[in-house]
């Protein structure tokens, strides 16, 4: 399931967004907002406890270090991690400073995924509206559909590859911890992004207030 759940994700957003092609977006941002909080509830109550526990040293390093890798892909990627898309006119060719931040992203997202199989649901949901967005994002800018399938299909390899490299690679499993803190500054950035700019003028209202107490509560039981 750790495997499937985060591929299955993006191959569904982009199966939804290519034959229902979505005309609002205040569904996919209660969705985003459900992940963020979702996200960042399983980082503090499972993932971060779990990084100090192993008695490596600095890691707090490796926590600002995911952070700010996230602000530099996020540089190139245009805040795509997040929901944030902007049609500048027709493309002719796939955005590959876009294609390789959110692959390397994803990629990272799944190091710390075969140690924590609540953290895959977590990534799934995540990415569920991400691929609706991305998927609606390319078509809109005429982007060639057989490009736009070859990327959404690579993008959604890449979190299930990272699972399994950091299972069977021995140099990955050894700085898992490393590895692991990296993911949780990343996963705090894009929470936290998420949760506060989910709604237009950032502002909060009842819809998104609920989806957050949700997202809480299930990191909380699970």
């Amino acid at each position: 399931m750790v495997y499937i759940l985060p591929l299955l994700s993006v191959l569904l957003g982009f199966g939804f967004a290519l034959w229902f092609t979505p005309k609002s977006k205040k569904q996919l941002k209660l969705l985003l907002a459900f992940s963020g909080a979702f996200l960042l509830s399983i980082t503090v109550l499972h993932l971060l406890p779990e990084i100090y526990e192993t008695g490596k040293q600095h890691v707090g390093i490796f926590i600002i270090l995911g952070i700010l890798l996230q602000i530099l892909l996020e540089y190139f990627s245009q805040g795509a991690e997040h929901g944030h898309v902007h049609k500048h006119g027709d493309m002719q060719h796939i955005p590959w400073l876009l294609f390789g931040s959110l692959c390397l992203h994803a990629f990272l997202e799944g190091i710390p995924i075969s140690n924590h199989n609540p953290l895959a649901m977590g990534i799934a949901i995540h990415h569920l509206p991400i691929a609706v967005i991305l998927t609606t994002f390319f078509l809109q800018s005429n982007l060639n559909k057989g490009s736009v399938t070859l990327f959404m299909l690579i993008f959604s390899v890449m979190t299930p590859l990272g699972t399994y490299l950091a299972v069977y690679i021995p140099q990955l499993h050894q700085y898992q911890a490393e590895l692991t803190a990296i993911v949780i500054g990343i996963l705090f950035h894009i929470s936290s992004t998420i949760i506060f700019e989910s709604n237009e003028g950032h502002k909060f209202n009842i819809a998104k207030i609920s989806m957050i107490i949700l997202g809480v509560l299930l990191a909380y039981f699970l």
